[in-house]
């Protein structure tokens, strides 16, 4: 089975709103093992939805609608699917009673464009929307299905979790399917393909393996399918297989990876400062919090991260962290030096037993010959022992920040787990 995911939306054309609704769904479709084959976007006329229709119906078993079906004038999606399917419209007064007691609940008046929303295409399928006002609704014309649902991220994903994909499993059992996913820091995928090119050419046509990668890091993504005839531990035998595919990778690439499937860096780091009881903080120049950021982007991060100091002039790297002013002058503020004593200067002022320290020239501007733009030394360290180094990245200032990010992180993973 495939299916075609059609957004419909001017904002979604004119960029004003990013698409996050089709790679949700893409992926929930994936782990179920329904192919998404197409996506297109459309805008909010009646032409553009009917043509949209029409395409997708043509490219896959599945339409999936997201988008249009709000209460507004603008909002034509329902009316469109109507025509669509020579369908009238037909009032659904348990359709109103729920939108009702929504806004009973929430002590606000009912809106009179509610009575619209309980009324519905007859040949619908209505798909009870229990989180917002306008419902999804199931077609079927020629073989193929049609499902709209709102544009609402939150109101799309309940309905898919626990409309649509239910009954598109039910209607459609497929194949199972299985991924593990390995998350990787450090190397270009160029340099890690290199690396297990046997293991890659070794794996069997059923399992597949994707690079996947971002700033800093690349997923490696195994993609299992069961190749035989579909038996009662058919899912089971493919999870176990996945597995010792996936201990075969981690096993060839032990300095790289750092997590699993949704981890990240920074929950990683958390972790691991949690397990070994540590407290860690940040001084940061060119990145301008951007790590302590991060790492407070991750629940309970309070447990072990106290705080952070924004340095960013040399007047507040003296005050602040007690960096030599004669270190400023001779060495610059980019500098081994000057990340080493910011580190120790976060350790006492802070109080924590692990620091990082970042210096750098984000740019656009400001590099030199020596010091060219994106020139970044980090260092991080204990009462013991600080590790510096040095990175050059480019001449993208967010870009610069970003990747700073990815490398920082990593190396306090590895500076906590003793493997630099």
């Amino acid at each position: 089975m495939t299916a075609h995911l059609l957004t419909i939306g001017d904002e979604i054309l004119i960029g004003q709103i990013v698409d996050t609704n089709s790679a949700w769904m893409s992926r929930q479709l994936n782990l179920n093992g329904i192919r998404v084959h197409t996506k297109s976007s459309v805008g909010d006329t009646r032409e553009a939805i009917l043509a949209g229709l029409e395409y997708a119906a043509r490219e896959a078993d599945v339409v999936l609608i997201t988008g249009g079906l709000g209460p507004t004038k603008d909002d034509i999606t329902k009316k469109t699917l109507a025509d669509y399917f020579d369908s009238g419209m037909a009032y659904h007064q348990d359709v109103y009673d729920r939108i009702a007691a929504y806004f009973i609940k929430i002590g606000r008046p009912i809106p009179p464009t509610m009575e619209d929303q309980a009324s519905l295409p007859v040949k619908a399928l209505i798909l009870p929307n229990k989180v917002g006002t306008a419902q999804g609704m199931w077609f079927e014309r020629d073989n193929k299905i049609f499902i709209s649902m709102p544009g609402v991220p939150f109101e799309m994903e309940y309905l898919m979790t626990h409309e649509v994909i239910p009954r598109l499993k039910e209607r459609f059992p497929g194949r199972p399917i299985a991924h593990r996913t390995l998350l990787t820091a450090g190397e270009g995928e160029s340099n890690i393909a290199r690396r297990i090119e046997a293991f890659e050419d070794s794996l069997p046509a059923n399992i597949k393996l994707a690079y996947l990668p971002s700033l800093g890091q690349v997923r490696l993504r195994l993609t299992g399918t069961w190749p035989g005839d579909i038996t009662p531990d058919a899912d089971a035998q493919l999870a176990q297989v996945l597995d010792t595919k996936k201990a075969e990778l981690e096993a060839l690439l032990p300095d790289l990876v750092y997590g699993y499937d949704e981890d990240s860096l920074e929950k990683v780091v958390g972790q691991i400062l949690l397990n070994q009881q540590k407290t860690f903080g940040t001084a940061e120049s060119c990145t301008g919090g951007y790590v302590a950021h991060l790492i407070t982007s991750v629940p309970g991060s309070s447990a072990y991260f106290p705080g952070s100091i924004v340095s960013y002039s040399y007047e507040m790297k003296t005050r602040l962290l007690n960096v030599h002013p004669d270190t400023l002058t001779r060495q610059g503020a980019v500098s081994e030096e000057t990340v080493r004593e910011m580190v120790a200067g976060a350790l006492d002022t802070l109080n924590v037993d692990v620091a990082l320290a970042i210096s750098g020239i984000a740019g656009p501007g400001g590099g030199t010959s020596d010091k060219p733009v994106g020139t970044v030394w980090m260092a991080v360290g204990d009462r013991s022992r600080i590790l510096a180094a040095k990175h050059i990245f480019g001449r993208d200032r967010l870009k610069n920040i970003q990747l700073t990010g990815t490398y920082a992180l990593n190396m306090v993973r590895k500076f906590l787990l003793q493997t630099i």
